[in-house]
């Protein structure tokens, strides 16, 4: 029997305004684009972190990043794994050079501490309705 119930919980950081960087930009997307990200999430959500490249890569620190082709453009959507089975998705940019520049990496490491500081597990469990 085969489980469609996803072992993970892909989560948008938002800030204190609830507003998500990384949704927008995928809302903002036209609809195969937006198809392809989501479809790509949907993966993610299934593997976790055996998602391999070229889909997904280990950044430093905890952090991840979610390799997409968009329009030629390698974009970038950086995350972390919680809470034993949260994916929080924290940014993204266009990826112009051959590492990750280190302005997103610190801008990643910034949102996780501030979605840590602000959500437990409990109040993120009751929030996503997932309760274990």
């Amino acid at each position: 029997m085969i489980n469609r119930q996803s072992k993970w919980h892909v989560v948008y950081y938002t800030d204190t305004k609830e507003c998500s960087d990384v949704l927008d930009f995928i809302n903002d997307r036209k609809d195969r684009e937006k198809a392809k990200i989501l479809a790509l999430l949907a993966v993610l959500e299934e593997q976790g972190p055996q998602l391999p490249r070229p889909y997904a890569d280990i950044l430093i620190d905890g952090l991840h990043e979610l390799r997409v082709k968009l329009s030629g453009d390698q974009v970038r959507i950086l995350y972390f794994f919680c809470y034993k089975d949260f994916i929080v998705l924290t940014n993204w940019f266009t990826k112009n050079t051959e590492k990750v520049p280190v302005r997103e990496i610190e801008k990643a490491k910034k949102l996780r501490n501030d979605f840590i500081q602000r959500n437990n597990e409990q109040s993120l469990r009751s929030a996503t309705n997932e309760n274990t």
